[in-house]
């Protein structure tokens, strides 16, 4: 008799092969047989691709409807945070700085204020201030403005207002703290994303550190920033001058609190139990 030859094929299942010229009858209940064969390999193929479907959505906990809501509603909190670090990042309005409304003449007076990046010099109006305030300002008040942006980060020379010189390390590290920031939130969004796409609540975890991270930085380049405010008035005590912290800040101090609370939330979701039910059980109606 001729000897059988066995082939593997990509799934691990093997076949008979009969050589060539050999003839071979129907055997007993074939038909039965091929059509049990038949059914057998189709199921081989669905079970070995069901398992590997299984495989990559029980190692990653998949999401339910429940969690994916609380995910978007925690993700919508961050995203106020980061519209708020933007705006105030973007704008110049950090502090406020200004003598007395009658240190040049009696008719104008000049404020300045600056941010991160540029510094403003307006020229008001006496008239328009209100009476009851000793220094020039608000600087939201109508006149002729002047902005320019810091050396800094270009020749690194220091600014020069009122005859007070700015401290220009203080400000380049709020600065980079800030942009810090921005990328921490940037990461933390790119893992919201990849969570919610592909159903998998790993990504909550990295999310969340980035998104506390972000905001503990905010809070710490607000801290830096208000210290190179004092360092700048300190430059030089021959012209006094009024300073106030201007809506840039609370911007900044807001965005710092609510990414602080949008990554404690992923922090929670991620858990692989509710906090809810750990901390409060739910008593049996019986008891």
């Amino acid at each position: 008799m001729w000897s059988a030859f066995f082939a593997a094929e990509e799934e691990g299942r093997t076949v008979n092969l009969v050589p060539v010229g050999m003839v071979t009858g129907p055997a007993p209940g074939g038909a039965a047989q091929g059509s049990a064969g038949l059914a057998s390999l189709m199921s081989g193929r669905s079970t070995f691709g069901g398992n590997k479907r299984r495989r990559a959505t029980s190692g990653g906990r998949t999401l339910s409807e429940a969690q994916e809501g609380k995910i978007k509603l925690a993700f919508f909190v961050a995203i106020v945070g980061v519209i708020l670090t933007v705006l105030g990042v973007g704008t110049e309005f950090w502090v406020e700085v200004a003598p007395s409304k009658t240190f040049y003449n009696n008719q104008t007076c000049l404020i300045a204020h600056y941010g991160l990046w540029k510094g403003c010099t307006k020229t008001l109006d006496v008239a328009d201030i209100d009476p009851e305030r000793e220094s020039c300002g608000p600087a939201e008040l109508p006149g002729e403005s002047n902005c320019t942006y810091f050396k800094f980060f270009t020749t690194g020379e220091n600014a020069v207002m009122f005859q007070k010189t700015t401290q220009k390390n203080l400000n380049v590290a709020a600065a980079m703290l800030a942009l810090f920031s921005l990328f921490l939130m940037a990461m933390g969004a790119i893992c919201i994303t990849m969570s919610l796409s592909k159903e998998i609540i790993f990504f909550l975890k990295p999310a969340s550190v980035c998104f506390i991270l972000s905001g503990l930085l905010l809070l710490l380049s607000l801290l830096v920033f208000h210290q190179s405010v004092l360092a700048f008035l300190a430059s030089d005590h021959a012209v006094r001058l009024h300073h106030e912290l201007s809506w840039s800040v609370s911007c900044i101090g807001g965005a710092g609190a609510v990414l602080i609370v949008g990554g404690i939330l992923f922090l929670l979701l991620a858990l692989p139990y509710s906090l809810w039910q750990r901390c409060l059980p739910q008593k049996d109606g019986g008891s």
